[in-house]
């Protein structure tokens, strides 16, 4: 169930790490294409019950934002909020600047369809485990689930608004088959 305020529903922005110094700048890593954009969304939503955060000023810092949040002044305030979850609202964020871009929460639900049109479940979750995206399908019959590489390979054709995509899936190998170079 996707969290929502509102009726908005809210996007995974970023995560809190640990704390950064003894002055209460927390880590966090960011999930946006610039992870600067933290700090111009305002208030941000949390996954902790009566947390808000604000960022007060922010810089990078290798691979993480360094931030310095409302409320806290010493590191030990910062290190309670190790791995709070930072959300905002869906309104909030711009528009994807065309129309091959989305956020992944708008694949969310979405009908998954093979090339012939046979529907074949609906998107569950945009899951990276480290190795690229992944689009998991819960088949609506069996409740089983699926997962595919989110490629333009497997996935060669997304409708948001008419509420499908298509799915091409990977053709594997039989046990004792090699694959193909």
């Amino acid at each position: 169930m996707d969290p929502a305020v509102d009726g908005d529903k809210l996007i995974l922005v970023g995560r809190i790490g640990a704390a950064h110094g003894i002055r209460g700048e927390v880590r966090i890593q960011s999930f946006t294409e610039d992870p600067m954009a933290l700090a111009a969304y305002g208030p941000l939503s949390t996954n902790r019950p009566g947390l808000t955060v604000t960022v007060l000023a922010a810089r990078t810092n290798t691979n993480v934002l360094v931030a310095r949040l409302a409320g806290v002044s010493d590191r030990t305030a910062a290190e309670r909020l190790n791995g709070v979850e930072l959300y905002v609202a869906r309104s909030v964020l711009p528009p994807p600047d065309d129309e091959d871009d989305f956020y992944h929460t708008d694949l969310i639900g979405l009908r998954a369809r093979l090339p012939d049109g046979t529907e074949i479940g609906e998107v569950l979750a945009v899951p990276n485990f480290g190795a690229g995206d992944l689009i998991e399908v819960r088949d609506r019959e069996t409740g089983d689930t699926f997962l595919y590489p989110f490629s333009r390979a497997v996935v060669p054709e997304i409708r948001i608004a008419e509420g499908y995509l298509t799915i091409v899936p990977p053709i594997e190998a039989e046990p004792g088959e090699e694959e193909p170079d």
